[in-house]
């Protein structure tokens, strides 16, 4: 069986040989046999692992169920379990279908609620207690979504306490969805600002583009160009494991 030294492997994804070390010590890539003289003595099998690690985990931190889901699919291929893989690799695309499906939605609230276009029925105004029971939150994160910035609460003025009117209401019900769906504070924060300044503005586009002093950012600050580069990323994961299993002479499940 040919052999491949960790400058090999190296070479052949363009790393540095202690990226390939490390991934051995994280068990992206199976155990290795060393030679008499010590040296690392790698095969086919750890450079498929290795690519597919790669193509996983070469990219911008997707979140963390898209990255659990992807070391899943690893470790079926580290057990040369290439038809698990597999399997795990389609069902991998599917959840992130759901996800950008979730964000979709999400968006579309958003469009219908900048629109003017309100989803509560009644006028009565609530207190913190009343509207976090109503939207399944807690006192806490209400708190924390006005301390970013992220709506302006009313007060009472005898006792200075929040009374949510059905503007906030909805306002935070659009919020919550986008945050459920993925989207970061930060890129609800630029949308809403937009918006409250009176800009007519492509809400999607604006949810999805970093402003440039963003100079630190995540991929859930532009989600859905996010999700829909993950699930090109996800047939090529298909695409290349269906590849290993052909050039093994196995049938596809």
């Amino acid at each position: 069986m040919k052999t491949y030294r960790t400058s090999d492997l190296a070479k052949a994804v363009g790393v540095h040989p202690n990226t390939v070390r490390r991934y051995v010590d994280w068990g992206l890539i199976p155990p290795v046999e060393r030679s008499l003289v010590g040296y690392r003595r790698f095969t086919q099998k750890h450079l498929d692992c290795l690519r597919l690690a790669r193509l996983i985990y070469g990219q911008d931190y997707p979140g963390r169920a898209i990255r659990h889901s992807g070391w899943e699919i690893i470790q079926l291929a580290v057990a040369d379990d290439w038809g698990g893989a597999l399997e795990k690799a389609y069902k991998h695309l599917a959840m992130i279908h759901s996800e950008k499906a979730q964000a979709d939605a999400a968006a579309s609230l958003l469009e219908r609620w900048a629109q003017g276009t309100s989803a509560e029925m009644s006028g009565k105004a609530m207190q913190i207690g009343e509207v976090a029971n109503l939207l399944g939150l807690t006192n806490d994160i209400l708190r924390n979504w006005e301390r970013n910035g992220l709506l302006e609460v009313p007060r009472l003025p005898e006792n200075g306490y929040r009374l949510y009117g059905p503007a906030e209401i909805s306002r935070l019900r659009v919020i919550r969805m986008l945050v459920r769906s993925g989207y970061s504070l930060m890129a609800i924060l630029r949308m809403l600002s937009r918006l409250d300044e009176g800009e007519k503005v492509n809400v999607r586009e604006l949810l999805d583009t970093p402003r440039p002093d963003e100079d630190v950012f995540v991929a859930s600050d532009k989600w859905l160009s996010t999700l829909g580069n993950e699930v090109q990323k996800a047939r090529e994961i298909i695409a290349m494991i269906e590849g290993v299993i052909g050039e093994s002479g196995e049938t596809l499940p």
